[in-house]
C-alpha cells in the first residue's frame, strides 16, 4: 500500500514537469526590444553678424557708421541681417564721397529724410555680385526705404554700375560677401529723387583739352626759314648782275687805256 502510493506520487510529479516543460515551449518568443532612431540634431544657427564691426575695420567707412548709429538705422540692418531668410546687401560710401557732396547737402534734410537716404542703401535680399547680372534686367529695385525708394542696376563685364537719377556710381570693392550679408564699397553718396526731385541738373560736360600745336606746324620757324630763300633770289640775281658790269667796265677801261697808249 506505501509502494503504491509513493508510485502515484512520482507519476504525478512527473507529469506536472512534462505538462510545465511542454507549456514553456509552446509559449510564443518575447517580443524584441526596438530600437529607437536618434533625432538628427538642429542645424547650427548662422553666425551673428556685427555690422558696426565691420564697417569700422573694413575701411573709410566712419562718416556713413556715424549716420547709421545717429539715426538707429543701424538697428535695421542689423536685424534684417540676422533675423530674416532673405539677408542684405548695403552699398558704402567712402569718407572722401560726403567731404566732395556739395549740392544738394545734407545738412538741409529733416530727420526722416535723413534716416530714408541711408535706408536707401540697402536691399532687403542678399546679392553676391554675380546676382547683378540679372538683376540689371528687372528695371528699378527697390530698397530698405520703401517704394518710392528705387535703383537701377547695370553690368557691364562684371563691373556693377549703380544709378539713383542724382547719382551714378559703381561697386569699386567688395567689403564683405557672405550669405546672409553683402557689403559693396561705392565712389557716390546715393541720393534718391524721392528727396531730391527729379528736376536734376545736367552732368557738364568736361572741359575739351587745350589744343597745342605742334613745332613743326609753327608758321614762326617755317616762315622764316621756308620763305627766307625766295625773297634772296632776286638780291641773288641782282648781285650777279653788278658784278658782270663791273667786270666789262673794268675790261672797257683796260681796251680804251690801250689805245691811248698806242696813239
Amino acid at each position: 500500500m506505501q509502494f503504491s502510493r509513493n508510485f502515484m506520487i512520482i507519476c504525478s510529479a512527473l507529469l506536472l514537469c512534462s505538462s510545465l516543460t511542454y507549456g514553456q515551449t509552446a509559449s510564443p518568443p518575447a517580443p524584441v526590444a526596438m530600437t529607437p532612431t536618434p533625432t538628427p540634431a538642429p542645424a547650427p544657427a548662422p553666425e551673428y553678424v556685427n555690422l558696426t564691426y565691420l564697417l569700422s575695420v573694413a575701411g573709410p567707412f566712419h562718416t556713413f557708421l556715424n549716420y547709421l548709429e545717429s539715426t538707429k538705422v543701424i538697428d535695421t540692418f542689423q536685424s534684417q541681417a540676422n533675423n530674416t531668410e532673405q539677408g542684405i546687401t548695403i552699398f558704402v560710401p567712402k569718407d572722401d564721397s560726403f567731404k566732395g557732396l556739395k549740392k544738394p547737402s545734407l545738412s538741409n534734410l529733416s530727420d526722416d529724410q535723413l534716416k530714408s537716404l541711408i535706408l536707401f542703401h540697402a536691399l532687403p535680399k542678399y546679392y553676391p555680385l554675380a546676382d547683378f547680372n540679372d538683376l540689371s534686367t528687372k528695371g528699378p529695385i527697390t530698397t530698405l526705404a520703401g517704394g518710392q525708394y528705387t535703383l537701377n542696376f547695370t553690368d557691364d563685364s562684371g563691373t556693377v554700375h549703380l544709378d539713383s537719377g542724382w547719382s551714378k556710381t559703381k561697386v569699386s570693392s567688395a567689403v564683405h560677401s557672405t550669405d546672409p550679408v553683402a557689403i559693396y564699397q561705392v565712389n557716390k553718396v546715393l541720393l534718391p529723387e524721392a528727396i531730391f526731385g527729379t528736376d536734376i541738373p545736367p552732368t557738364p560736360a568736361p572741359s575739351p583739352a587745350p589744343d597745342i600745336s605742334p613745332a613743326a606746324d609753327s608758321p614762326s620757324a617755317d616762315s622764316k626759314e621756308g620763305g627766307s630763300p625766295s625773297k634772296a633770289l632776286p638780291s641773288d640775281s641782282a648781285s650777279h648782275r653788278v658784278m658782270k658790269l663791273s667786270i666789262w667796265s673794268h675790261l672797257v677801261l683796260a681796251v680804251l687805256s690801250g689805245l691811248v697808249l698806242l696813239f
